[in-house]
């Protein structure tokens, strides 16, 4: 997952039930292969699923191999399995990697040579399984991963020029705010290609981010598709219709076109209103709200002075918005300046090895208007 959400993501999955562990980067939960279904279809700021298959000290090559070598492959590989191996090794003293991703893939090999009476090479021709070794000083991890593409791959984004947020690295941020989809607009004023606002329909309209896409686990050997199924109709069944009131904005009309074409291959077109409007134009009377925007930053920065001149337009335009919740993510760390208002709190995260920081001003709702009067206005987020 991306570097700083390991607490969002342990949240998911005690929410779902599951008693976690986290460590730096991952979070760890036992579980059954339904429960490798269930976490898959409906966790959102995850990145993958793996399977823990063993752990073991290797101080040498030799002992890296026959631990490998020791597990019971036959009990998850096929003999058809393509299974290509990975490797990465931290503060160790077995620190090449292409020897370690080949000694292990070779007592791998062996040992299903072995088992199956294969005298020539294993075909390969099969499934696959994606085998990751993981050596952090000199303690070694067998993992099995269950997910293929990563998890942001929810199947709807189209392609778009930018550099658009990760599907669950922008869940993730919706997860880290206090909006209540029943009763506060959501605002995206710098949608893009609308990932934010998309992901934030999703999680309204409880839909499982993982619905319309396949994983590894559907070509394992035991894999129980009528389970899948009945898990994923039990999902479909859970979706709510309940109206929302989420708004994605861009200066660019080609981005919000874009926005649109994403939002109906999400299957929530209808939840969200995307309009060309530049920061500057923005206005609204509802009392609150909750604002989650990516501003242009770091290779997006090719103008300097016109994003710092945007995030001035944003501090002039959303600061005296005090009933609501405004969140902005940005590598310029000098977005407070020309916000022209420190944070309630910063949150460092990392979008792939870039670091990031979620700049956070909460609001002080008023809910003095009666509920049903903020719910039915008709375009609580307009221009005039």
């Amino acid at each position: 997952m991306a570097g700083g959400f390991e607490a969002v993501t342990a949240k998911e999955l005690q929410e779902m039930g599951y008693t976690t562990h986290g460590e730096t980067g991952r979070v760890a939960f036992e579980g059954t292969m339904q429960d490798v279904y269930r976490t898959n279809l409906w966790l959102r700021s995850a990145d993958r699923i793996l399977i823990v298959l063993k752990e073991f000290k290797a101080y040498s090559f030799d002992e890296l191999f026959e631990n490998v070598k020791a597990f019971p492959w036959e009990e998850w590989l096929p003999m058809t399995a393509h299974f290509p191996v990975t490797a990465k090794a931290v503060r160790s003293k077995l620190h090449s990697e292409p020897d370690v991703q080949s000694i292990a893939k070779k007592a791998i090999v062996e040992r299903l040579s072995t088992y199956y009476h294969r005298r020539t090479r294993l075909p390969e021709s099969g499934a696959t399984y994606h085998i990751d070794v993981r050596i952090t000083k000199d303690a070694v991890r067998l993992t099995l991963d269950t997910t293929g593409e990563s998890l942001f791959k929810r199947g709807y984004r189209a392609e778009s020029a930018g550099a658009p947020l990760k599907e669950n690295f922008a869940a993730a941020l919706v997860l880290l705010t206090n909006w209540h989809p029943e009763d506060m607009p959501f605002l995206d004023p710098t949608c893009g290609s609308g990932t934010i606002p998309i992901e934030a329909a999703l999680l309204a309209r409880n839909i499982a981010p993982g619905i319309q896409r396949h994983f590894d686990f559907e070509g394992f050997q035991g894999f129980d598709a009528a389970a899948f199924a009945e898990m994923k109709e039990h999902a479909q069944a859970a979706q709510n219709n309940d109206p929302v009131m989420i708004f994605g904005q861009d200066i660019d009309q080609n981005m919000v076109e874009l926005s649109r074409v994403n939002a109906d291959k999400a299957g929530v077109l209808h939840d969200v209103r995307f309009k060309q409007l530049a920061v500057r134009d923005f206005k609204t009377t509802v009392p609150n709200g909750v604002i989650v925007a990516n501003p242009p930053y770091g290779k997006r920065l090719s103008d300097t002075a016109s994003v710092r001149e945007l995030y001035k337009q944003m501090g002039d335009v959303f600061r005296p918005l005090t009933t609501w919740s405004q969140y902005y993510l940005t590598s310029d760390l000098e977005f407070e300046n020309f916000f022209g208002k420190r944070a309630t709190k910063r949150r460092k995260l990392y979008n792939g090895a870039m670091r990031v920081d979620f700049f956070q001003y909460w609001g002080r709702p008023n809910w003095q208007l009666p509920k049903h009067l903020v719910t039915s206005l008709s375009d609580p987020v307009k221009e005039d």
